[in-house]
């Protein structure tokens, strides 16, 4: 008899973001005179950069000649690309990893969704409150996660590490032992990150237990502070307790290209099985290779004409945030990230939900951003909103909350 897979039954509702656009749409739809400004989904603005675009042309017409002309990408990434992330993301800050360790894929989001299917199905998995969603959800797909609790929005066999205010937003330990620990630094969607230190005590902790740290480093690009680690393997102990994972999407603007990639040290093992055999096969059989072109694309990102543009787009996203943050100071609120990061979160007014702090915002300013109940029961009271808008439309729509937040004044 053909059946459903019934956990997919029991996510609540749909995903964040489409609950989101729907909302955003039906405002559009009924207020068609109104600009909304966009600083909800962690979306890029700004086109590919010149060099990239140029080594994009370039493949484009390899891939027009017979005799150039390339048609499945191997399996793990060509080894143009592999080497070149070792060299640049890796040996660049001493950390030992090797090209053959590294897994190209179509982004870290597909990677972080994917990656718990090598695992076995009773794992109890960690993760930080708030969280980015497809961790949660994806284990939940593959009925790890037990039963949903609509009153306390916790599933049962999911261990919560509380990251709030209070705390710094550094997770503390969990009382009770997991298997796979989500880590997300810099985090979405709190914008904060670890310092060397803290980092260093997940990685002690993860090998003496037995876990495994699945790192989401997607938003690397945008650390400044020197004693927040750029990649987990600059921890001693690491390559024996983490996977990591990253984006060309927010570094280099790739969300419509679509490159990311994993790595998976060959010294990480479970119950004496190294678990890059299992990725490898994993990744062979289900993914087909990211497109030529588009590993062309990366490669460049790497050139030194790339790393400068790549660098400069960085650093106009990070004016954004410091302008978001200067301005939601000015209107007294109480607002973190936007050092590391590309995000802001903030706390919503007093008496405000976070989804009724939506609906004024887009109601009085028209300015969307992202209920912090929306990443996990500790993300209510918190409002996420990106760097990642256009300069004049960042600044636009601080005016506009400053306005509604009871404190006019010109914002630039």
């Amino acid at each position: 008899m053909l059946t459903i897979n019934e956990n997919y039954l029991k996510l609540p509702g749909s995903y964040l973001f489409s609950d989101i656009a729907k909302k955003v749409a039906a405002y559009q739809k009924a207020h068609p005179e109104r600009e909304i400004i966009r600083l909800g989904i962690g979306d890029v603005t700004q086109p590919i950069a010149p060099a990239i675009v140029e080594a994009l042309h370039r493949a484009v017409d390899e891939m027009g000649d017979a005799g150039t002309f390339r048609g499945y990408a191997p399996d793990l990434g060509y080894d143009f690309l592999r080497e070149a992330i070792v060299e640049n993301d890796y040996r660049a800050w001493g950390c030992a990893v090797e090209a053959d360790e590294i897994f190209v894929s179509d982004g870290a989001k597909s990677d972080c969704g994917n990656i718990q299917e090598i695992f076995g199905p009773d794992c109890r998995i960690a993760v930080c409150d708030p969280v980015y969603p497809v961790y949660v959800d994806s284990n939940v797909m593959a009925g790890r996660a037990g039963t949903y609790d609509p009153a306390t929005g916790k599933w049962s066999r999911v261990i919560y590490m509380p990251c709030t205010a209070e705390n710094g937003f550094v997770p503390e330990l969990p009382k009770e032992r997991p298997d796979l620990i989500y880590l997300c630094v810099p985090n979405n969607p709190t914008g904060t990150a670890l310092t060397r230190d803290q980092l260093a005590v997940w990685v002690n902790y993860a090998n003496e237990s037995g876990a495994v740290i699945l790192y989401d480093a997607a938003y690397e690009a945008y650390i400044t502070e020197q004693d927040v680690p750029h990649s987990i393997y600059e921890i001693s102990g690491a390559r024996t307790c983490a996977v990591e994972f990253r984006s060309f999407s927010k570094k280099a603007g790739f969300t419509g290209l679509r490159l990311g990639f994993t790595v998976v040290p060959k010294d990480l093992t479970c119950g004496g099985t190294a678990l890059h055999g299992l990725w490898a096969r994993r990744h062979g059989t289900k993914f087909n290779g990211a497109p030529y072109i588009v590993q062309r694309a990366g490669e460049a990102v790497y050139s030194a004409e790339g790393k400068r543009q790549v660098e400069a787009q960085v650093a106009c996203y990070m004016e954004n945030a410091r302008v978001i943050l200067q301005g939601l100071k000015e209107a007294d609120c109480t607002v973190f990230g936007g050092v590391n990061s590309p995000y802001i979160w903030l706390k919503t007014p007093e008496g405000m939900t976070s989804w009724q702090f939506f609906d004024f915002l887009l109601e009085n300013a028209n300015v969307v951003g992202t209920p912090g109940s929306g990443f996990g029961p500790s993300g209510e009271g918190y409002f996420r909103l990106t760097a990642f808008g256009t300069a004049e439309n960042t600044a636009r729509a601080m005016e506009r909350m400053r306005k509604v937040l009871g404190r006019p004044k010109s914002f630039s």
